[in-house]
């Protein structure tokens, strides 16, 4: 974990230090470091001299590991710190704030409490997986990253940006956020499978709906173009990256650069010049009149705190209803006997937020994209999959049910 080594970083009545650490933490690191208890990276974990990543690392060494082992610990042992605050205000360069609450910042504290308060009560965990651990190759840096399931329930914050409660405001923490499509089908909660549905392009149908009009089918379809040097099955997700991209940049050449950078090596879209990014886009606007003006305007920040009030309403829902429900940002994940209700819950929040229902559409592995399903009809999909139950998961599920008696 990163930790700092400076005294000048421990700020003990900090909002953001619920466990009220001081800087005498900074000599006892030192010292199990100095005894073996612990491995210390100073500087950088990315590599010597490196720009980014300063902070001190710290791990368990051999040695404490096999203390723990021998205690008989578990990660699901380890809880979150009670008060840990979950309503976060960051600074220009991403640093927390301080700030006074509002009854409208502890509305959000409550209602976010409500959902962790949930969200530790359910399992959620991927069936096919013995080790509960997924290694996802970030294709930019060539660092794998481990995304652990299961176990400890991840602590969902929701995020301001900017020192503005205006902008972001979106809810982070599950590992779900940071696994694909292909995985997060793979989910069960509660030991059993779920759905997941998605706005239709949400950033996109939401400046429609703020200029009081309503965009049919899907923005970023424009199979009618002809664009020789795009492979047709790419087509759309290029476009869709491109302009969530523009949406979100403040000048076109570090939004071109930002694309091309998010490809992996190899990746055609790597080679794209700007000329034929610019022909795309043109071809977009031609669809989406309504989004002109809009691009390489830093719009999509404030679109955030639009989606982040529609996920808000969607959770108190269901966590008034005892119903677990994942949040990806534009999309929701639940269990299949809820996919109706959920669809309902969308439609009613996008309303209550943007002036109109969005439209929504299901993510059925191996079948495309539909926008309408009975639960019924999903639940029989889900049961006619071949899901195999492997042992770890049984074992973890068979603790979680353990621990849930003795709480």
């Amino acid at each position: 974990i990163g930790v700092s080594m400076s005294v000048n970083a421990w700020k003990t009545n900090s909002r953001y230090n619920a466990l009220h650490l001081s800087k005498k933490l900074i000599p006892i690191i030192q010292t199990l470091h100095d005894k073996g208890l612990i491995d210390l990276s100073k500087g950088s974990y990315t590599a010597p001299g490196a720009k980014g990543n300063r902070s001190t690392r710290i791990r368990a060494s051999e040695a404490l590991q096999g203390w723990f082992a021998q205690a008989q610990f578990d990660r699901e042992d380890i809880g979150q710190a009670e008060g840990q605050e979950v309503i976060i205000l960051k600074d220009q360069a991403g640093e927390q704030l301080e700030y006074d609450d509002t009854p409208e910042t502890n509305l959000m504290r409550e209602e976010l409490k409500a959902y962790n308060s949930l969200m530790r009560a359910s399992f959620v965990d991927i069936p096919s997986q013995d080790n509960p651990v997924i290694s996802i190759l970030d294709e930019e840096s060539r660092h794998r990253r481990i995304i652990r399931l299961g176990g400890c329930a991840p602590l969902t914050r929701r995020i301001f940006s900017r020192n503005s409660w205006q902008m972001n405001g979106r809810f982070y923490g599950g590992w779900w956020q940071r696994v694909d499509e292909d995985w997060r089908a793979n989910i069960f909660i509660n030991d059993a499978p779920t759905v997941e549905v998605d706005f239709q392009g949400l950033h996109v149908k939401m400046i429609y709906a703020q200029q009081g009009e309503e965009l049919v089918g899907d923005p970023y379809d424009l199979s009618a173009n002809n664009f020789q040097w795009i492979p047709n099955h790419q087509l759309r997700s290029w476009t869709k990256r491109l302009v969530l991209t523009a949406l979100n940049a403040k000048e076109k050449s570090s939004a071109y650069r930002a694309f091309r950078d998010g490809f992996p090596a190899g990746d055609s879209a790597r080679s794209q010049m700007d000329e034929e990014l610019d022909w795309l886009l043109e071809a977009f606007l031609s669809r989406n009149p309504k989004l002109q003006g809009y691009l390489f305007t830093d719009k999509g920040i404030e679109l955030m705190r639009l989606d982040g009030e529609i996920t808000a309403l969607i959770h108190s829902h269901f966590t008034d209803k005892g119903i677990p429900v994942l949040s990806v940002h534009d999309s929701y994940i639940i269990e299949c006997s809820h996919v109706t209700e959920l669809q309902e819950v969308m439609a009613k929040a996008s309303e209550a937020i943007v002036g109109m229902p969005l439209s929504t559409s299901i993510k059925l592995p191996d079948l495309p994209e539909v926008t309408d399903a009975t639960d019924k009809a999903v639940q029989e999909h889900a049961q006619g999959r071949v899901v195999v139950r492997s042992p770890g998961y049984l074992d973890r599920l068979a603790r979680f049910e353990a621990r849930m008696v003795y709480e």
